[in-house]
């Protein structure tokens, strides 16, 4: 595996939000290819598969403006400056659904747009889970429903689950951890 680096000309900041930057880079990349690439950073963020005792997973929907839609998705949120990865995805579990974790294994890392945007997702398995109540941040308005991991599958096979980080990470988890 090829481990050159590309070799960064010049960079400035053309954005500054809230959650991400974007900054414009002019880069030498391996192979001599120079270019500018206009990247999105992102602090990164934590994805929570919570599974039940008895093999059922939560999955949460809420309405994402990007996608105009509602989406049936896996907990995820980002990583806060000076947390861990592992910290968050307790943190956010906590948040959107009121559960805590006994126990997080992480699953995989994954960047889920690599092409512009910075963001690496830490994916986590959450168990021993002990229900409490939920504490949404103020713009976000979630409903929680578990489900089998074949209805998950029917669900990604149909078309109804479609964001990626979760597709990734009930596929990992089905194939690999189980």
């Amino acid at each position: 595996m090829d481990k050159q680096k590309a070799k960064l000309l010049s960079s400035r900041e053309v954005f500054k939000g809230r959650i991400f930057s974007v900054r414009r880079d002019r880069v030498s990349e391996p192979g001599g290819i120079v270019a500018e690439r206009d990247i999105v950073v992102h602090p990164g963020s934590v994805v929570v598969l919570p599974v039940f005792p008895d093999g059922k997973i939560l999955l949460i929907r809420q309405y994402r403006h990007a996608a105009n839609d509602f989406l049936w998705e896996l907990v995820a949120g980002r990583v806060d400056k000076g947390e861990s990865p592992a910290a968050a995805a307790h943190r956010e579990l906590a948040e959107e659904t009121g559960y805590s974790a006994r126990r997080l294994r992480k699953l995989l890392e994954i960047f889920p747009s690599p092409g512009f945007v910075s963001e690496l997702m830490w994916i986590f398995a959450a168990t021993g889970l002990t229900a409490g109540a939920a504490r949404p941040e103020s713009d976000e308005r979630i409903a929680a429903k578990t489900f089998s991991l074949a209805a998950a599958e029917r669900m990604i096979r149909r078309g109804v689950l479609r964001d990626a980080k979760s597709i990734a990470g009930i596929l990992y988890y089905t194939r690999f951890m189980r």
